[in-house]
């Protein structure tokens, strides 16, 4: 049995429109691969840039044994739990599953302008693509008016026709693979106290190019034939 929380949940949200738009994404991730349409997921997620005040104290290498004295093993260095917060910013990113390849951008903030910033690099990345196809949430930012905003109009037609939009349904993000990667970059880069916007793009360009070079993919599960609630969550 279900909590009754979540079956309520469940029955709220598997509405019509629900329905449709994740069957239409999971359409999506089911065509085959095909360089002239490559499907790309697109996200944001925000960052909390922290100062560490005081030095963490250095690690104690490990000890050989000697005489009766067993080997000691190495200690991590060991930080105060006091920290500086320091603003904020914002990990921009597209994922492309077929490929296993990401285009990740830190961004001070994650406006309409940053946006359409950053969505010229992957029209720019597939100039061969007839359409890319965009898989993306329902910020009121994620829409091409936000290109008409910020570019002169021609351009914003064009930057426009570069894509193909299919949106996840509202409160399920989680359908789309990117929320995966950003999860893992999260995991690999970010679990670190990083105090500047400088040294984070640093931090995560090692960790993106590390996992670029690895092909590093997500071993998606949900299709139209197997539906979420009766399949393993995904991993990245």
């Amino acid at each position: 049995m279900q909590p009754r929380r979540q079956q309520h949940w469940c029955l709220g949200a598997m509405n019509a429109a629900f329905i449709a738009r994740m069957e239409d994404v999971l359409a999506v991730y089911a065509r085959p691969a095909d360089p002239r349409f490559p499907v790309v997921c697109f996200d944001e997620r925000p960052c909390v840039l922290h100062g560490q005040p005081t030095e963490p104290l250095p690690l104690v290498p490990a000890q050989s044994a000697r005489g009766k004295q067993p080997a000691k093993a190495w200690r991590p260095r060991r930080a105060s739990s006091t920290y500086v917060r320091q603003g904020t910013a914002c990990l921009l990113a597209a994922f492309e599953p077929g490929t296993g390849q990401r285009l990740v951008e830190v961004s001070a903030r994650r406006t309409g302008a940053d946006y359409c910033r950053f969505l010229q690099a992957p029209a720019a990345h597939y100039p061969q693509a007839e359409k890319i196809v965009l898989v993306q949430d329902n910020l009121n930012t994620h829409t091409d008016a936000v290109f008409y905003q910020h570019l002169p109009a021609a351009a914003a037609r064009a930057l426009a026709a570069r894509f193909e939009v299919h949106y996840t349904p509202k409160n399920a993000s989680w359908l789309n693979m990117v929320e995966l990667e950003l999860s893992a970059i999260a995991r690999q880069c970010l679990h670190q106290r990083i105090p500047t916007l400088k040294q984070l793009t640093t931090h995560v360009a090692a960790c993106v190019a590390e996992r670029n070079a690895a092909r590093a993919a997500v071993k998606w599960q949900f299709t139209l034939e197997k539906p979420a609630s009766n399949s393993t969550a995904p991993r990245a």
